[in-house]
């Protein structure tokens, strides 16, 4: 059967979502932000703030298969969604649904990796947020991966960030190419 082929079905809930982002393997991401399906209610999907993914109480031990399910990823209004084109599914995220983990510096760039296999070059396109809690005064820094989803910057790489940085307006900063991402409030780590 072809991709086109209109008595092709594919199977709902988890191993429908896994059969169409195996099908796009190595084809790039696929569209979700073009699919409109209707919602068809939640799935015990839970990616949990040190970024592990659980179905139904159980980690989700196949790093191919949560790589294959974030492609599939997407954040509308109302929460996080598992997309294709024939079905939605509530997901729950308890932070952000990626970790960046690994940092480099190319060419005066820099560049992530995430947990999920993306790549990502901070810039204009993919900004480095840093947010403090006003209780704690604990940064909680965040880079942008595609659409709405964000990657957590590990407390390690924040390090790397923050002895990178240089004063910037008073701001402690770092940049990437000609992108310039305060790493906190005026005046803090600004000696």
């Amino acid at each position: 059967m072809t991709d086109k082929d209109p008595t092709r079905t594919t199977p709902k809930g988890l191993d429908g979502l896994a059969q169409l982002a195996a099908e796009q393997g190595g084809r790039g991401l696929p569209p979700v932000h073009l699919w409109h399906p209707e919602h068809c209610g939640d799935i015990d999907i839970i990616i949990q703030a040190d970024g592990l993914w659980m179905h139904e109480g159980t980690p989700i031990g196949r790093p191919e298969l949560t790589r294959l399910f974030s492609t599939v990823l997407r954040k509308d209004p109302d929460g996080y969604h598992l997309v294709t084109p024939v079905e939605k599914l509530k997901i729950t995220v308890e932070d952000l649904p990626f970790r960046a983990i690994t940092l480099k510096d190319v060419e005066g760039h820099l560049v992530f990796d995430t947990d999920q296999g993306d790549t990502v070059i901070a810039g204009p396109e993919h900004p480095i947020v840093v947010e403090t809690d006003p209780a704690t005064q604990e940064p909680a820094p965040r880079l942008h991966v595609r659409a709405d989803l964000w990657a957590r910057i590990s407390r390690s790489l924040f390090y790397e960030l923050v002895e990178r940085a240089s004063p910037v307006e008073g701001r402690l900063s770092v940049r990437s190419g000609e992108a310039v991402f305060a790493l906190g409030p005026v005046g803090a780590g600004v000696e």
